[in-house]
């Protein structure tokens, strides 16, 4: 009997540290992958774009931040005590309404992202010009 009810004892106490474990390791990940990019509105390319929940769009209205500043869709921005002021390439507004660069933010968009390639070997990829590691040939842009 005693040994039952230890086993049983065990078991339960390790169903209770596995379940645990899996939570606040699946709330770790979470905040992990909340804290790569932050939403905001940004000027990329000459174009406003918003940035929400990592994914860039077209900003296709005005938007105004929690302060009260105003960003304009052609990138004009009414800070909350009235001064104007006009966004331009890597410029980014935080939806508390502060500005801030963040090139980084649409650095590696799949979409806007350049990716070059080998001639001779397809398969050598990468992000950034350089020479294959295969060959030593100039890598060149995919289209």
């Amino acid at each position: 009997m005693k040994t039952k009810k230890m086993i049983s004892s065990m078991l339960a106490s390790m169903l209770i540290m596995v379940f645990c474990f899996t939570t606040s390791n699946v709330s770790a990940q979470a905040k992990c992958d909340s804290t790569k990019m932050k939403d905001c509105c940004m000027m990329k390319d000459g174009k406003m774009m918003c940035m929400k929940d990592g994914k860039a769009t077209p900003m296709d209205k005005d938007m105004t931040m929690k302060n009260g500043t105003k960003c304009m869709t052609n990138g004009e921005c009414i800070m909350k005590d009235g001064k104007k002021m006009q966004m331009k390439n890597g410029d980014c507004m935080n939806m508390n309404g502060k500005m801030d660069k963040c090139d980084n933010k649409m650095k590696h968009d799949d979409k806007t992202a350049k990716m070059y390639a080998c001639p001779m070997h397809p398969d050598v990829t990468s992000k950034k010009a350089g020479k294959c590691s295969k060959c030593g040939m100039d890598m060149t842009e995919k289209k």
